[in-house]
């Protein structure tokens, strides 16, 4: 028996499209994943802004090998999270819930998998002023060189 679904099959491109941009978002959920060559900490983010993303979520990585370590310390230190656990280098799962920051986002596909590319971090307290460069640079009229083609 067949049934109509509205709506299938474009919800499904939406997924696969990913969430891309600038957002103002909070930890909802944290997993150490262990893994032989890259260990990594699975996080779920919530967007909080900008309003047309409200309660979108998404899911990105941040890998504990030796030299990704600076990005994982970036994320914590720029989203709050306790300094003294952060000395003791420990991070507490339970200790990451509800921290709030901004992230930039992009989709990259590797290997034809599909992932979600956490490349920046900022403080909760700079969300207006890169929520606003963010627009700036949306709007901004794109410069496509000189006639050399540079």
């Amino acid at each position: 028996m067949r049934r109509q679904i509205p709506g299938l099959y474009s919800r499904n491109q939406d997924a696969e499209a990913g969430v891309t941009g600038v957002f103002l978002v909070r930890v909802d959920r944290a997993w150490y994943r262990r893994h032989p060559q890259k260990p990594f900490m699975e996080l779920r983010f919530v967007v909080l802004e900008p309003r047309p993303s409200i309660d979108r979520s998404f899911i990105g990585r941040l890998y504990c090998t030796e030299k990704a370590l600076w990005k994982l310390h970036w994320f914590l230190r720029d989203f709050g999270y306790d300094s003294d656990l952060l000395h003791q280098d420990q991070v507490d799962e339970k200790a990451l819930l509800n921290l709030r920051g901004v992230v930039r986002t992009s989709h990259k596909t590797f290997h034809g998998r599909s992932y979600q590319s956490l490349d920046s971090f900022a403080s909760a307290g700079d969300w207006e002023v890169l929520s606003c460069a963010a627009i700036d640079e949306l709007e901004a009229p794109k410069d496509h060189g000189d006639s050399n083609g540079l």
